[in-house]
């Protein structure tokens, strides 16, 4: 077999138009740079200046353009902001990435305005972005939202009931959107992580690179090799669902 009919095609990300939501820290930035060493165009938002400065920078030094805001997805007025200045940007839009999401803790162990917040943030931030980004890729008829969720909505662990019921919220989500959508030619994919180094942990740098030499913890690079997979599958293929959790992490 000649080795070109060995291997499907995988989609370009060169000059793609990409949103990142929370794409500043953690998860959303490794993704970010990632995807920007492909060539690709990167909007994104976070809540601190600082933090947005070395996102963008290390973006543009991977080999990406980048561009991006000040801004929290818990309100509205921020959402639509944001989303004036993708248009401004990019002049449209091909992929959304939602990564902008907070820990939280059990209900009984959270103020009200806290975990109020965090559902603004988690999940309705999640709401308010995609449906910004599907009136720009409907009428387009082509376009890729992926919902970074996690294997909580499935563990469902004590002590963490908000966020549980965040993320068991994304993953029905989901499930029911690409059902809505997919008509449309908009691919929806869910990556639930398991436990991933970032600053949603409660852990120290120097803790987090031991469990991630044990087999205990992710990086946060590896869910970005993860992401830069789903989106660079044939059109023909709809990545639906990925866990991906440290080998040695048994629930």
């Amino acid at each position: 077999m000649e080795q070109a009919n060995a291997h499907t095609a995988v989609e370009s990300l060169n000059g793609k138009r990409i949103v990142i939501t929370g794409g500043t820290t953690g998860i959303g930035r490794a993704i970010a740079i990632l995807l920007g060493s492909y060539g690709a165009r990167i909007v994104t938002f976070g809540r601190h200046q600082q933090q947005l400065d070395e996102a963008l920078t290390a973006i543009r030094n991977a080999g990406g353009q980048a561009d991006g805001i000040v801004a929290d997805s818990a309100k509205a007025e921020d959402v639509r902001r944001f989303f004036q200045q993708v248009d401004a940007k990019l002049g449209g839009l091909d992929i959304l990435i939602n990564c902008a999401a907070l820990g939280a803790e059990g209900l009984s162990a959270m103020d009200d305005a806290d975990w109020r917040y965090v559902i603004e943030t988690n999940l309705v931030g999640y709401l308010a972005t995609t449906k910004e980004a599907l009136g720009r890729m409907q009428p387009q008829k082509r376009g890729h939202i992926v919902l970074v969720g996690s294997m909580s909505a499935d563990v469902r662990e004590e002590g963490s009931s908000v966020y549980v019921a965040t993320k068991s919220a994304i993953q029905g989500f989901a499930e029911s959107l690409r059902k809505e959508v997919n008509g449309d030619g908009v691919k929806v994919s869910l990556v639930e992580p398991g436990a991933v180094g970032s600053d949603m942990q409660a852990t120290t740098p120097e803790e987090e690179r031991a469990n991630q030499e044990k087999g205990e913890m992710l990086r946060a690079e590896d869910i970005a090799v993860c992401v830069h997979y789903i989106l660079t599958q044939p059109l023909r293929c709809d990545v639906v669902s990925i866990q991906i959790r440290p080998h040695l992490q048994r629930i």
